[in-house]
């Protein structure tokens, strides 16, 4: 079990620390463009990650499990000669789908906005999915060499390779934004059009630091190559073929949250209109963009959990040590939740202060982001339960579960939003994963045959925990009315620290105390905890 926790903590460091950056360059931006214009910057971006996904097809995951699955059989010659020839493919399928984004820019933002639109024009729109086009041609590339390396079980260079691309995308997009506003009298969708093209300078700076770790080890690589067994010989056909019978499915899970954002893309104006619901204020923008940002950083947990889970389940199913993966399911689940619910639970009752911190005062964005906070849940628990099914070859389950759930949503997403507007667009997310989640867990069930009490009081426990800490967290935002208030930014930050401190002490006091934090985080907590008499 200490695979999975070394290699969802390193995973998660970096994804920690790539999310909090991208949810900070978020505030000098907004500032610079203005809430009128932000959100142009979704209408580009949700596209692009579906496009992304399909250039990639699923090919880091599905690559680090054909990797990991060939490794434990001890013929490193097999993934060698895969990635001589997968890296030569994503080359080729990254230029296909920069053409193909870049040409249908036009038609995509002609179908995206209302005939009656009074934020942004055709134009606008097509010329932020043509520059942000351009980040294809590198990610392909760089995510399959990722690959190579989680099949290791070496999750460092993927760590620090994505937090390398945000931290030289960050710094692109604020300095051209910068440049584009203040040196150069430009426009804030000029500077936005700009900005995204960050995507593929990042994508450079990330493919550089891949380049620093394959030099670093390839040594050691090459000397597993030379002791590996006889190689099983298979012919590059053949693990194309078995590459795609993983990345199928990992496609669906990599655009699982673009594709519920694309149906909201595609429906939300237009259902507003019809709903004649008049819209001063661009909502899609704050659900999609804003109010998403924030809600995407307590599911970073589930990220690097699921690109951790994928290569050692295979390798115990590989091995049919079933023990250790009904272990590793257990560990999973509880996991997930001890760390996503308290995370959820107090953002969102400090959606106030996070939304004036992050962005301003509005009482439209805050109410937006603490309705769709919970649903962070959802998006945390359905990587990881995909995950397994892609771990224990039920891949084809992952497809049709998530294109249920998709399909309910698509159906309901319209009518929901006549009748309650953003919430209906949040409710039929919801209905969604719900749904596909639902449908994984029956899978992951039949196929292992998985019960466990131990884990469902587990989870029982953990939903004590978390009401005992709301409640401490709503006294101490009572109490902290009468000294502080949310007069400017700096004010609200105070109060997210303290709020969150006394949250964070009750909760992490009460999981020490009833034993549950050491026997979830492993023995070297236990070690630490004891020298403080826990």
């Amino acid at each position: 079990m200490s695979s999975l926790i070394k290699g969802t903590a390193i995973l998660t460091l970096g994804l920690f620390l790539s999310k909090v950056l991208g949810v900070i360059y978020i505030i000098p931006f907004y500032s610079m463009v203005g809430a009128d214009n932000i959100g142009l910057y979704q209408y580009a971006y949700i596209p692009y990650n579906l496009m992304l996904a399909l250039a990639i097809s699923g090919a880091p995951i599905a690559f680090s499990k054909f990797t990991a699955k060939y490794n434990s059989l001890g013929d490193y010659e097999t993934g060698r000669r895969l990635l001589r020839s997968g890296l030569l493919t994503m080359m080729v399928t990254g230029i296909v789908s920069f053409l193909a984004l870049y040409l249908l820019a036009e038609p995509l933002a002609r179908v995206t906005i209302s005939e009656d639109e009074r934020i942004y024009s055709v134009n606008d729109i097509a010329d932020a999915i043509r520059w942000v086009s351009f980040a294809l041609i590198v990610v392909p590339f760089m995510s399959l060499w990722r690959g190579f390396f989680q099949g290791y079980n070496y999750m460092m260079p993927t760590a620090v390779s994505q937090l390398i691309e945000q931290i030289v995308r960050i710094i692109f997009l604020l300095g051209g934004a910068f440049a584009v506003i203040y040196l150069f009298d430009g426009t804030p969708k000029t500077a936005i059009q700009f900005a995204v093209l960050s995507a593929a300078v990042g994508a450079l700076g990330g493919l550089v630091t891949l380049y620093y770790f394959w030099r670093k080890k390839k040594p050691e690589y090459n000397h597993l190559l030379a002791t590996s067994v006889e190689s099983y010989d298979v012919r590059l056909r053949d693990m194309y073929r078995e590459i795609l019978l993983y990345a199928v499915p990992v496609i669906f899970l990599g655009i699982a949250n673009p594709l519920f954002q694309f149906v909201d893309l595609m429906t939300f104006n237009r259902a507003m209109a019809a709903g004649n619901n008049i819209m001063e204020t661009d909502l899609l923008g704050i659900l999609n963009l804003t109010a998403h940002k924030l809600v995407m950083i307590p599911v970073m947990l589930a990220t690097g959990f699921s690109m951790a889970l994928i290569p050692l389940i295979t390798k115990h199913f590989t091995r049919n040590e079933h023990l250790q993966v009904t272990k590793t399911l257990d560990q999973s689940f509880q996991l997930i939740l001890f760390l996503t619910l308290p995370a959820v639970i107090g953002m969102t009752m400090l959606s106030d202060e996070l939304y004036h911190v992050f962005y301003k005062v509005s009482d439209i964005g805050s109410e937006i982001l603490a309705h769709y906070l919970p649903v962070a849940i959802l998006f945390a628990a359905f990587p990881v339960t995909a995950s397994i099914l892609q771990g224990i070859n039920k891949q084809k389950w992952i497809i049709i579960n998530l294109l249920i759930g998709l399909g309910l949503k698509a159906l309901l997403n319209t009518p929901l939003i006549m009748w309650f507007e953003t919430d209906g667009a949040i409710v039929a997310t919801i209905i969604g994963y719900v749904v596909a989640i639902t449908m994984n867990m029956i899978v992951i069930s039949k196929t292992m045959n998985y019960r466990s009490k131990m884990v469902f009081r587990r989870i029982l426990l953990i939903l004590i925990l978390n009401a005992v800490m709301a409640f401490a967290v709503y006294f101490a935002m009572n109490g902290l009315d009468y000294i502080i208030g949310m007069d400017n930014k700096f004010l609200s930050m105070i109060r997210i620290i303290l709020i969150g401190g006394v949250g964070a002490i009750v909760y992490g006091y009460l999981s020490l105390k009833t034993g549950l934090a050491q026997k979830l985080l492993g023995a070297r907590i236990t070690r630490i905890t004891r020298r403080f008499g826990f």
